[in-house]
């Protein structure tokens, strides 16, 4: 174990790498990806677990849904909502997956979203659409950009009369921009447009109060800066469009006669045997992680934050380009430009990887995700900041990029 440094001291972990499982040999640097869970909390979920296994039934049918209740208030409280608001969902996609496809949209609706948009939500998109015979709008909006001004105005200018529903990142994937979203759900809103906010990596990274952002819907990740296990994500539902969604699956609240909480509860509390372990090893994720530094929740996105725009600034020197956005619009990842490449050979994943990345992992042992944006030739290169991560890990990329050329991939 290694001695904690003061937070405002970039160039240590500002936690012991060793309370996490990731290879110490990899400088791991796409904790936005996956996540990473701290040992402690994989602890408690085996405990869920063995308790699970030693009397299924009595688990399953006369503990599970009381866990449940105080996982969501926990979790609820952390993000600030009404725990009767709030489900669990296995990720974000498929709490996006969930909104889209109960509502009911209708030929000649339009579906608007943005190109930063992440691909699997943007495919669930494409989905709906196709089944519905409407119309998905994709809004261009630049980066570099100057000013949040910029995204504001390309995504209202695109709204129409017949725009039925807004999907937009909290937190873009591929660009690591934090959206200006109270100001867009605000402004959609007096146009009469709902928004659905693909939060996946806001929770943990920044402060949220969803019952003051408003949104019609909003789906966010524990797994990964809450740092919670695999599995366990939410979706909150704003109270007066409960009674139009339904999850994915179909189970026995179905048809419950039971009065004693909403349908919403009832429907998404149980759809099927599933492992609940992630879900309810969430409040002690977020205990755990509040518990490494002194000033809690605030301290660790403040950290993280300052890191990942002393990230950026290095990788743009490394590059010899601008920084591509403003500070204020950085969270615990950031982007930039990369270099061009060719089309790539069809991939044997669904999860593409850039040959660069592969390269910077074999030959440097550095975990960091490239990805084509807006589409190839373009690629950024994205980091991510926790708190076992350090300065002295960038310039370690930093200086494995120096050693190539452009036209040498």
């Amino acid at each position: 174990m290694i001695s904690t440094p003061s937070f405002d001291d970039l160039s240590r972990p500002a936690a012991d790498p060793a309370y996490w499982m990731l290879d110490p040999k990899v400088v791991f640097l796409n904790h936005g990806s996956f996540g990473a869970c701290p040992r402690p909390v994989l602890e408690f979920q085996q405990t869920i677990r063995n308790s699970l296994e030693k009397q299924p039934v009595h688990f399953f049918a006369r503990q599970l849904e009381a866990l449940l209740d105080a996982a969501r208030a926990s979790l609820a409280a952390f993000v600030g909502c009404n725990a009767n608001d709030l489900v669990f969902v296995p990720n974000a996609t498929s709490g996006v997956n969930t909104v889209l496809r109960s509502i009911g949209f209708k030929p000649g609706d339009e579906l608007l979203t943005t190109d930063h948009e992440y691909n699997a939500c943007r495919n669930a998109l494409n989905f709906v659409a196709e089944q519905a015979g409407c119309r998905v709008v994709v809004t261009q909006v630049p980066f570099p950009l100057n000013s949040e001004d910029q995204i504001v105005e390309a995504i209202l200018s695109s709204v129409t009369t017949r725009t039925r529903i807004a999907l937009l990142d909290h937190v873009t994937s591929p660009t690591a921009l934090v959206l200006p979203m109270e100001r867009l759900v605000r402004e959609l809103a007096r146009r009469g447009v709902e928004t659905l906010v693909d939060g996946a990596h806001a929770p943990g990274m920044l402060p949220l109060n969803l019952n003051k952002l408003g949104a019609a819907y909003y789906t966010g990740n524990c797994h990964k800066w809450v740092c919670a296990p695999k599995g366990a994500a939410f979706l909150h539902v704003r109270p007066d469009l409960q009674h139009a969604i339904r999850p994915l699956v179909i189970s026995h609240g179905a048809n419950s006669r039971r009065t004693d909480r909403s349908r919403f509860l009832i429907e998404f509390g149980w759809t099927g045997t599933v492992d609940p372990s992630a879900y309810l090893s969430v409040p002690v994720a977020i205990q755990y992680m509040e518990s490494l530094a002194r000033g809690g929740w605030p301290t660790i996105m403040r950290r993280n934050r300052e890191l990942a725009i002393a990230a950026q600034k290095m990788l743009c020197k490394a590059l010899a380009i601008a920084p591509p956005c403003p500070e204020h619009m950085i969270g615990s990842m950031a982007a930039v430009p990369f270099w061009d490449s060719p089309e790539p050979e069809s991939p044997t994943s669904p999860l593409y990887v850039d040959p660069v990345q592969d390269l910077l992992l074999e030959k440097h042992n550095i975990e960091v995700p490239i990805m084509p944006w807006p589409a190839h030739p373009r690629r950024v290169l994205r980091v991510s900041a926790q708190l076992y991560n350090s300065l002295g890990q960038y310039e370690l990329l930093a200086h494995a990029l120096g050693a190539y050329k452009p036209d040498q991939f």
